[in-house]
């Protein structure tokens, strides 16, 4: 029975990439045997790789173990991390060290040569540094392919034959311009199609075949309403399970198409590491992406997507992790202009917006290859930054506050919520206008967009006033499981953040933004704020989704009376909601307080 196929489940953030080979690195060379998988698998908990701030993971472990492991400011005995895995009372403890091994094997960043582990030369240049992660993953993503030796799973004979990546990016291309032909807008694919069609994409020569599903799948949803399209997607989708696996066994196709959602939404995540695929619509299309077009045409041209015919396992790694191959077809003096002509256009309608003139490309023909490579790495984070720019200014127009409003209103309605919440506060942040900035800690790609959540170890958001600073913490829990994973990050964070800008301290906040408040996460930041957190009062504000979005539209009332908004004000609020704590004695009562407080600050100021 054909099967789709998928890059891993294991790493469901490829951020967690290198780190991963780092601590691959400290069995470097040790045999691969069950006793070493069970090793990096424990090694991977004591450095905080696997379970950190996993509610799944925490679940049976004591209290006293998950303490250590959450507290960052120590390192995780090795003793503990094992007493972790232990209580997990896996079926299968060494198999768990093998899944976490082979995803970093099937991208050519470690292999297993001689029953020996080794870290392959990509591999060392992504822990170095001395290689950015999203090229590595680029360049490895252009040789991965199925079948290959490295798996018994597929094989050219059940009719698989494709490279993933290249043929993801054609399937793409060719649907835009059939949408074209068509007479329609091209959108890329929709999340929708993407988990649907993607991963059972098994073979190159079934794009053209596949184009005409896609456009089948679009036509047969025109003209209905809500119910109606989705009972013709459940019922194609259906369809689609049954051809696809030659059953019509209902459990079996149901079981199909969950597998398929949850590859879907990884190789997404995989596949925009390399900036050559961005989204729209707030996460529900996935395109090519257009600040790449030199790649991206020059991709098409030179690879079909057909898999090579390898002799030998050892054949495939070696040319899987060899860093200089394939020779990447826009590596040619003349291409590397046409890139940074191409930016420098981008960069251009940029400076237009803002009013600005800063960059010209009357010196391009005199650099040398080299210099073109590091004028093109810092032409796109002038470009960012540019965007960056040019967001915040945008931010201030009444129709793009009413639509951030909007999307906050119906965050549950998406599906990468965690990401996009992120995204709406900045914004909502954004417009609130004079800030000296606003520093989302979110990944993006060439597109600005957040590729996925803010690291661990840094605030989801920086602020910087004139007059006070703030972290904002963001988050889509609402059960035990918020206190779990905010708790402490939280106040360790403001702390930090505290410590870094000094001269402001006394008037610096941690903003605390969930659909509700937990009570454990509550009577956490009540403690902090009442007494202390490492020897010193906090000032952190837990506040709804909704609250915030009450703040918002305060500034939209002012906004639509032509008055301006100042940061003052907001100094205002957060003051009254820290300096109520001294006159409240019960945490709950304070969070009731909360909402009087910004209610009373809203009818002030619409007056």
């Amino acid at each position: 029975m054909k099967t789709p196929w998928s890059i891993s489940t294991t790493i469901r953030n490829p951020e967690r990439i290198t780190g991963l080979l780092k601590v691959v690195d400290m069995i470097d060379g040790a045999k691969w045997d069950v006793n070493t998988q069970v090793k990096f698998q424990i090694l991977l908990i004591q450095c905080r790789e696997y379970g950190y701030r996993s509610t799944q993971f925490y679940s049976g472990l004591s209290r006293d173990i998950v303490n250590i492991i959450d507290d960052i400011s120590i390192d995780v005995p090795y003793e503990i991390a094992e007493k972790a895995f232990k209580s997990k009372n896996y079926r299968d403890p060494p198999m768990r060290g093998r899944q976490s091994m082979n995803p970093l094997k099937k991208l050519g960043f470690a292999s297993i040569e001689n029953d020996r582990v080794k870290i392959t030369k990509l591999g060392k240049k992504i822990i170095s540094g001395e290689v950015d992660l999203g090229d590595a993953l680029l360049r490895s993503f252009l040789k991965w392919q199925i079948p290959n030796p490295a798996s018994r799973v597929y094989s050219f004979s059940k009719g698989y034959n494709v490279n993933p990546f290249i043929c993801t990016i054609s399937l793409i291309s060719k649907v835009n311009e059939m949408e074209k032909e068509r007479g329609n807008k091209p959108k890329g694919l929709s999340k929708r199609e993407f988990e649907l069609f993607i991963p059972s994409l098994i073979n190159y020569q079934q794009i053209d075949d596949y184009v005409e599903k896609i456009c089948h799948f679009r036509d047969i949803q025109v003209g209905l309403n809500k119910s109606e399209r989705k009972e013709a997607r459940d019922s194609y989708r259906q369809e689609f399970a049954r051809e696809f696996l030659y059953t019509d066994n209902y459990e079996k196709t149901e079981k199909f198409l969950e597998a398929l959602i949850a590859y879907g939404d990884n190789i997404i995540r995989c596949f925009r590491l390399t900036r050559l695929l961005c989204i729209r619509g707030n996460g529900f299309y996935i395109d090519i992406e257009p600040r790449r077009k030199v790649e991206i045409d020059e991709i098409l041209k030179t690879f079909t997507g057909e898999a090579n015919v390898f002799t030998s396992s050892n054949d495939y790694a070696n040319y899987i992790s060899d860093y200089n191959l394939p020779v990447l077809p826009w590596e040619t003096h003349t291409k590397k202009l046409d890139i940074a002509k191409l930016i420098l256009k981008d960069i251009n309608e940029c400076e237009k917006i803002l009013g600005i003139s800063i960059y010209s490309s009357f010196d391009l023909d005199t650099k040398s290859d080299n210099d073109l490579d590091d004028y093109i790495k810092n032409l796109r984070g002038k470009r960012a930054s540019l965007q960056e720019q040019v967001n915040h200014n945008k931010s201030q127009a009444i129709g793009n506050l009413e639509k951030y409003i909007n999307d906050l209103k119906n965050i549950f309605m998406y599906e990468d919520k965690s990401i996009l919440l992120e995204k709406f506060v900045t914004q909502g942040l954004y417009a609130l206008n004079d800030a000296i900035m606003i520093k989302p800690n979110y990944p993006v790609g060439d597109d600005n967009e957040p590729t996925f959540t803010a690291p661990s170890g840094v605030p989801d958001i920086e602020c910087y006033y004139k007059k006070f600073n703030a972290i904002c913490e963001v988050t889509m829990l609402k059960n035990r499981n918020q206190w779990y994973n905010e708790g402490q990050p939280v106040m360790r964070h403001l702390r930090e953040f505290e410590n870094k800008v000094k001269e402001a301290r006394t008037n610096t906040f941690g903003i605390f933004i969930a659909p509700s408040i937990h009570r454990d996460t509550l009577n956490t930041f009540w403690n902090a704020n009442k007494y202390e957190y490492e020897g010193s009062k906090q000032k952190i504000i837990p506040i709804t989704i909704n609250q915030f979005i009450k703040i918002l539209e305060v500034l939209l009332l002012i906004k639509r009376d032509n008055k301006m908004f100042s940061h003052n004000e907001l100094l205002k609020l957060f003051n009254s909601i820290i300096s109520s704590i001294s006159v409240i004695t019960l945490s709950h009562d304070w969070l009731s307080n909360i909402e009087k407080e910004i209610n009373g600050w809203r009818t002030n100021l619409s007056k």
